[in-house]
Protein backbone atom coordinates (compact mmCIF):
# COMPACT_ATOMS: atom_id res chain seq x y z
CA UNK A 1 0.00 0.00 0.00
CA UNK A 2 1.23 3.30 -0.83
CA UNK A 3 2.40 5.36 1.58
CA UNK A 4 1.15 8.54 -0.24
CA UNK A 5 -0.99 9.96 -2.62
CA UNK A 6 2.53 10.91 -4.50
CA UNK A 7 3.05 7.66 -4.89
CA UNK A 8 0.35 6.36 -7.10
CA UNK A 9 1.08 5.86 -10.24
CA UNK A 10 -2.06 6.84 -11.62
CA UNK A 11 -2.03 9.82 -9.90
CA UNK A 12 1.48 10.29 -10.97
CA UNK A 13 0.55 10.43 -14.80
CA UNK A 14 -2.44 12.36 -14.23
CA UNK A 15 -0.37 15.21 -12.58
CA UNK A 16 1.86 14.93 -15.61
CA UNK A 17 -1.14 15.12 -18.12
CA UNK A 18 -2.43 17.90 -16.62
CA UNK A 19 0.76 19.75 -16.25
CA UNK A 20 1.36 18.86 -20.10
CA UNK A 21 -2.35 20.53 -20.94
CA UNK A 22 -2.21 23.51 -18.62
CA UNK A 23 1.52 24.36 -20.92
CA UNK A 24 -0.14 23.60 -23.98
CA UNK A 25 -3.13 25.28 -23.71
CA UNK A 26 -1.39 28.47 -22.38
CA UNK A 27 1.27 28.02 -25.20
CA UNK A 28 -1.89 28.19 -27.54
CA UNK A 29 -3.39 31.78 -25.90
CA UNK A 30 0.09 33.19 -27.03
CA UNK A 31 0.33 31.99 -30.31
CA UNK A 32 -3.37 33.00 -31.29
CA UNK A 33 -2.80 36.58 -29.41
CA UNK A 34 0.56 36.91 -31.39
CA UNK A 35 -1.13 35.73 -34.60
CA UNK A 36 -4.28 38.55 -33.82
CA UNK A 37 -1.36 40.88 -33.03
CA UNK A 38 0.35 40.24 -36.86
CA UNK A 39 -2.73 39.65 -38.28
CA UNK A 40 -2.20 36.28 -39.24
CA UNK A 41 -3.89 32.79 -39.22
CA UNK A 42 -6.08 32.38 -35.61
CA UNK A 43 -6.26 29.03 -33.46
CA UNK A 44 -10.07 28.61 -33.51
CA UNK A 45 -11.92 28.83 -30.82
CA UNK A 46 -13.12 25.57 -30.60
CA UNK A 47 -9.22 24.31 -30.43
CA UNK A 48 -8.60 26.84 -27.39
CA UNK A 49 -11.76 25.67 -25.78
CA UNK A 50 -10.51 21.93 -26.12
CA UNK A 51 -7.09 22.06 -24.63
CA UNK A 52 -9.15 24.11 -21.34
CA UNK A 53 -11.13 20.52 -21.57
CA UNK A 54 -8.84 18.20 -21.68
CA UNK A 55 -7.65 19.78 -18.38
CA UNK A 56 -6.12 22.98 -19.60
CA UNK A 57 -8.21 25.15 -17.78
CA UNK A 58 -6.04 26.73 -15.40
CA UNK A 59 -3.74 27.99 -18.21
CA UNK A 60 -6.09 28.94 -19.92
CA UNK A 61 -7.02 31.36 -17.29
CA UNK A 62 -4.00 32.35 -16.68
CA UNK A 63 -2.88 32.74 -20.22
CA UNK A 64 -6.29 34.80 -20.72
CA UNK A 65 -5.37 37.27 -17.70
CA UNK A 66 -1.44 37.51 -18.91
CA UNK A 67 -2.24 38.12 -22.42
CA UNK A 68 -5.06 39.85 -22.11
CA UNK A 69 -7.14 37.76 -24.66
CA UNK A 70 -10.13 36.40 -25.39
CA UNK A 71 -11.53 38.75 -22.26
CA UNK A 72 -14.66 40.01 -23.39
CA UNK A 73 -15.58 37.81 -26.23
CA UNK A 74 -18.73 36.19 -24.32
CA UNK A 75 -20.05 33.44 -26.03
CA UNK A 76 -16.24 32.29 -25.57
CA UNK A 77 -16.29 33.44 -21.93
CA UNK A 78 -18.87 31.44 -21.04
CA UNK A 79 -17.97 28.55 -22.39
CA UNK A 80 -14.68 28.37 -20.87
CA UNK A 81 -16.58 29.43 -17.46
CA UNK A 82 -18.92 26.07 -18.11
CA UNK A 83 -16.11 24.00 -18.69
CA UNK A 84 -14.41 24.87 -15.38
CA UNK A 85 -17.27 24.27 -13.76
CA UNK A 86 -18.13 21.18 -15.12
CA UNK A 87 -14.27 20.09 -13.84
CA UNK A 88 -15.09 21.17 -10.47
CA UNK A 89 -17.87 19.02 -10.29
CA UNK A 90 -16.06 16.12 -11.99
CA UNK A 91 -13.26 16.85 -9.44
CA UNK A 92 -15.34 16.90 -6.03
CA UNK A 93 -17.25 13.51 -7.31
CA UNK A 94 -14.18 12.10 -7.67
CA UNK A 95 -12.81 12.97 -4.45
CA UNK A 96 -15.99 11.80 -2.82
CA UNK A 97 -15.71 8.82 -4.19
CA UNK A 98 -12.31 8.10 -3.85
CA UNK A 99 -12.93 9.29 0.08
CA UNK A 100 -15.71 6.99 0.72
CA UNK A 101 -13.82 3.88 -0.60
CA UNK A 102 -15.29 3.32 -4.15
CA UNK A 103 -12.08 2.85 -5.84
CA UNK A 104 -9.39 0.63 -5.18
CA UNK A 105 -6.58 2.27 -6.28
Amino acid sequence: MPETLAELPLLKMALAWLALANLHTFTAFWFDKRAALRGHWRTSEATLLMGALLGGTPGAFLARRVFRHKTRKQPFVGRLRTIAFLQIVALGGAAGWYAGGMVQV
